[in-house]
């Protein structure tokens, strides 16, 4: 007998990392605001930063050590310049990686990019129990991560397995 589960809301943080974008012209973090309201979900803080590495893991370091934050997804600094540098930034903090995301990331982009998905340094992770991921910043790049990859994880009624009922926070209710 297989029962039903309902939608559990999270709490989720979205920061864009940037040196050139605002408020204004941020579309890929508006888009993942837009995906995750969508869903369910509610917003919980958005911020951009510049692509610095001790700005993104201070915003970061933050929502991580605020119970009140589930997931946190970034968007910008994972590609190969000089100035990228998310996973640099983000890596430090994870408990535990989940390497698959990278992974399964670069193979779905593949199909629509090629052989530049070799320049993504997507990555992703659990840290204090709250998840991130952290993606490309092109609004084309997080639609490709959140309707392929993130969205589904983060809804307890995804069967076999999900994030959510991993999710040390919300076991404790």
């Amino acid at each position: 007998m297989t029962t039903e589960r309902n939608f559990i809301p999270l709490a989720i943080a979205v920061l864009t990392i940037s040196d050139t974008r605002t408020e204004d012209n941020d579309t890929s973090g508006k888009m993942l605001v837009s995906h995750l309201s969508a869903a369910g979900h509610r917003l919980c803080d958005k911020q951009i930063v510049r692509d610095d590495v001790y700005q993104i893991r201070a915003t970061v370091s933050r929502w991580i050590a605020d119970e009140n934050v589930s997931v946190i997804l970034t968007t910008g600094g994972t590609g190969v310049t000089g100035r990228d540098g998310t996973p640099e930034a983000i890596k430090v903090l994870f408990d535990k990686e989940i390497s698959g995301f990278g992974e399964m990331f670069r193979m779905l982009s593949f199909d629509s990019i090629k052989t530049s998905t070799l320049q993504s340094r997507a990555v992703a992770g659990v840290a204090n129990g709250t998840y991130i991921f952290c993606m490309p910043g092109s609004p084309s790049a997080c639609t490709t991560a959140w309707d392929s990859l993130i969205c589904a994880q983060l809804d307890y009624r995804t069967r076999p397995c999900n994030l959510v009922e991993l999710m040390p926070r919300l076991r404790e209710r």
